[in-house]
């Protein structure tokens, strides 16, 4: 007999968050337990839903991702997929992206609803293995090489003397193939 995982086994990420749970909770529920505040992002308690939940208090903790994160009626979500079901009345159809790159930022107007390749072409920084540092950029045989991912395949830019040349070259292009670019 398989191992049925309660609610709190469930971990919560932004990339999945995708649960059948979250048909159940509406627009006018969410409404009626949780004020949200669009220009800071807050959700404050209207209702205790339980005894260590006072109203008015700030909803939700921050997890070790920087996502904010509010259990209501028994289900964790994401409090940035929460602003977008309460201020447009449904869930967002795919990922939650915060424009701004700033995980735990839930104001509505850094909010959007974009495609996991949408929400992937947003990143500023490079992989920790990167040993240049910035993001399109590889050293290459004692100079600087460019490349970014389009439609996903790898494009070459060009090889550069210095790594700050061919970041330039990755910025420009990522600005010009990438729609959900925010640099």
């Amino acid at each position: 007999m398989p191992r049925r995982l309660s609610a709190e086994a469930i971990v919560v990420s932004p990339a999945s968050q995708t649960f059948s749970h979250m048909k159940s909770l509406t627009a006018n529920r969410l409404r009626k337990v949780l004020d949200y505040d669009r220009a800071t992002g807050v959700f404050r308690w209207r209702m205790s839903l339980s005894n260590r939940v006072k109203i008015g208090e700030v909803a939700g903790c921050t997890g070790k991702d920087g996502y904010r994160q509010i259990r209501v009626d028994g289900h964790d979500y994401l409090a940035s997929r929460l602003a977008w079901l309460y201020v447009h009345g449904c869930w967002p159809t795919n990922q939650i992206d915060h424009k701004n790159t700033i995980p735990g930022d839930d104001r509505f107007e850094n909010l959007r609803d974009v495609t996991p390749a949408g929400n992937s072409q947003n990143r500023r920084r490079a992989n920790q293995g990167n040993k240049t540092g910035l993001l399109g950029v590889t050293a290459h045989y004692g100079k600087y090489q460019a490349r970014i991912r389009i439609d996903g395949k790898k494009r070459h830019l060009g090889v550069f003397n210095t790594p700050e040349e061919a970041h330039a070259a990755y910025v420009a292009a990522k600005r010009e193939f990438h729609a959900t670019c925010t640099i």
